[in-house]
This record gives structure tokens, C-alpha cells and sequence, in this order.
């Protein structure tokens, strides 16, 4: 196996499918979004960083690629700091930290839900 058909073997076919015969200029801002992220998910970081994903995305699209963003935190065990306006995506989060007038506002961390 190739190291370009192992890494592509890691992503679900989202990741790379619809791109991979295009340039960047060629695709759509959620196709683009998706490469991102698939990019950014790839070498399996520990940490991934999301600033405003979806701040350039229709509804829908925005939507969808964080659905993909939360999936892959959670498949892969990735931390994720994500930097948001978006109060409901916020809420998603397991621990949200406030930045008001440069001065951050440290929430507590939510309890486990318990099933």
C-alpha cells in the first residue's frame, strides 16, 4: 500500500472523493471545508483546532461539516478546541472558556451525563 492509499484509507471517503481531481479554486467553500478537515484529521493529530468552521458555510453545509468535525473527535479521540459566535455549536462543546473585552471567563466543566 501506498502512504498516499494508506492515508486515504484512514478517511472516509467524504475526505477526499469528490476533490481529488480538482484544485482548491474548483471546489465549493463546504468541499473545500471537507478537505480541510480531512487534512487536518489525517496524521491523527492530538489536538485539533477549528476556528469559526463554518463561518463562511450556508446553513445546511455548516451543518454537515460539523457534524463531520464532531465525528472525528470522537472516533479518534482527538481534543477539540473549536472558536466560535455560535452559542448552540458552543453548547455542544464539553467545556465552553469565554473571552469578553480580552479577558477570558472560565465556565466549569459540565457533569458526565450518566445513561
Amino acid at each position: 500500500m501506498t502512504p498516499t492509499s494508506a492515508r486515504r484509507a484512514s478517511l472516509p471517503p467524504w475526505a477526499w472523493a469528490s476533490a481529488r481531481h480538482h484544485y482548491p479554486a474548483q471546489l465549493s467553500g463546504g468541499e473545500q471545508q471537507r478537505v480541510a478537515l480531512a487534512r487536518a484529521l489525517a496524521p491523527n493529530p492530538a489536538i485539533l483546532i477549528a476556528d469559526e468552521p463554518t463561518g463562511n458555510l450556508d446553513e445546511t453545509t455548516g451543518a454537515e461539516i460539523i457534524e463531520l468535525l464532531f465525528a472525528g473527535h470522537e472516533q479518534r479521540g482527538t481534543t477539540l478546541v473549536l472558536v466560535t459566535h455560535d452559542a448552540a455549536l458552543a453548547a455542544r462543546c464539553d467545556r465552553v472558556v469565554r473571552l469578553r473585552s480580552g479577558r477570558i471567563e472560565d465556565a466549569p466543566r459540565r457533569e458526565a451525563v450518566k445513561a
